[in-house]
């Protein structure tokens, strides 16, 4: 079969990969601690899942406008303007199945084949993947530890050129749990709007931070005409499988976007939205989350601190998302080798700092949506091999380049 030229465009995601390798080990008996995939591993809330039930059994099942629901589009829209502090029309709302297709659309709309997009390295890979599959130049800016893996300003100042078009942000960071100062975030939008760029704000962890008040680029004075919100319902209302994001866009954009969801998926599901309409407009959602929050705050500390106590591996405190991306350098072993050896020996499912960009070298990331119980297993898993490896009674792992 020829494949159109395209597709050699376009990455994936590791964290898929690498869940692949770990259920076909499952099946050959083996046990496996799941700390690769970004997916909270609470229920939805009692009060969503009946809102959806009660949608289904009242006939919500058919077709909706493709940019959404009018009420559904209105309750993002409100809820919104609420957290941020920024009006926001429904008209300028798209709920899409999944916030993946918000990027997409954005990148289809605006960016011409040789424009350069600025995007986070180490990052979320869809980023990289949907730039280069439109054909833009893909521009990265690195995100180093040393700076709790914030931007540094004179470098993406540094990175802006004539064929700039777009930045795209994310904080809270997946995958390193960094996240943007308020400097941080006017300093981007002064940026941009002397420099007449486009923004993507992705800003899927926004409700999952650890004492730390939320910045968002949408607020920034200027910001509302050139800037996109990425998000959904997927994190904090642990509602992953749902497949519901949303994008808020000036309307001028969001039209595009509606065409783009009338030529590729129609709709999002009906009884979804009016599930949204609960989580955006309920006051137990907000509880939810909290409670939600409290407990990813408890896990994380017990995974940074385990983890920290490992030979040759230090790991900065999270701010925000439920990711650890410890540096694993003074191990003297290869990210993806060790990724490959924790799940294969060791029995641990984690991530290599390289799925998420060149950047990422030298260092791994956990997610910390399993319980006590399996996240303590999984760290004395990895603190016996990497002591092993030390002692010299483990299996070797190639060591680092």
């Amino acid at each position: 079969m020829k494949l159109a030229g395209r597709m050699q465009r376009l990455g994936t995601e590791g964290a898929f990969e690498v869940l692949a390798k770990a259920r076909k080990l499952e099946a050959q008996g083996k046990h496996i601690v799941h700390l690769e995939i970004g997916e909270p591993d609470f229920a939805t809330p009692d009060h969503i899942t009946e809102a959806a039930v009660s949608a289904l059994q009242g006939g919500w099942t058919h077709y909706t406008p493709a940019a959404g629901i009018p009420e559904a589009r209105a309750s993002v829209a409100a809820f919104v303007g609420r957290r941020l502090g920024v009006e926001v029309a429904p008209d300028e709302v798209v709920l899409v199945p999944g916030s993946k297709n918000v990027l997409h659309f954005v990148l289809l709309s605006l960016i011409e084949p040789g424009d350069e997009v600025i995007y986070p390295d180490p990052g979320y890979p869809v980023y990289s993947s949907l730039i280069n599959f439109v054909g833009a130049k893909q521009v990265p800016i690195r995100l180093r530890e040393e700076r709790n893996f914030r931007l540094d300003p004179e470098e993406l100042t540094s990175l802006v050129t004539d064929r700039t078009r777009m930045i795209i942000l994310n904080t809270p960071q997946n995958p390193t749990g960094g996240v943007l100062t308020k400097e941080d975030v006017q300093f981007v939008a002064r940026l941009a709007v002397e420099r007449d760029l486009f923004v993507v704000a992705d800003e899927i962890y926004s409700q999952i931070t650890y004492g730390f008040e939320h910045a968002s680029i949408l607020a920034e004075p200027g910001m509302k005409e050139r800037t996109v919100l990425m998000d959904g319902m997927s994190k904090a209302y642990a509602m992953c499988g749902w497949r519901l994001g949303y994008g808020v866009a000036p309307q001028e954009l969001a039209v595009q976007m509606e065409r783009l969801m009338i030529n590729t998926s129609s709709c999002a599901a009906a009884f979804t939205q009016m599930a949204a309409i609960e989580a955006f407009d309920s006051p137990q959602s907000e509880q939810s989350v909290r409670r939600m929050v409290e407990e990813f705050r408890r896990r994380r500390d017990i995974v940074v601190d385990g983890l920290n106590d490992m030979p040759g591996v230090r790991c900065q405190r999270p701010e925000g998302a439920f990711y650890a991306f410890p540096n694993i350098e003074g191990t003297g072993l290869d990210e993806r080798n060790l990724a490959a050896a924790l799940l294969e020996e060791a029995g641990v499912a984690v991530l290599p700092g390289t799925a998420f960009g060149p950047a990422g070298r030298g260092f791994i990331r956990l997610a910390y949506t399993q319980g006590e119980e399996d996240l303590r297993l999984g760290l004395e898993r990895m603190s016996s091999y990497l002591a092993g490896q030390r002692a010299g009674t483990t299996g070797s792992v190639e060591r680092a380049r």
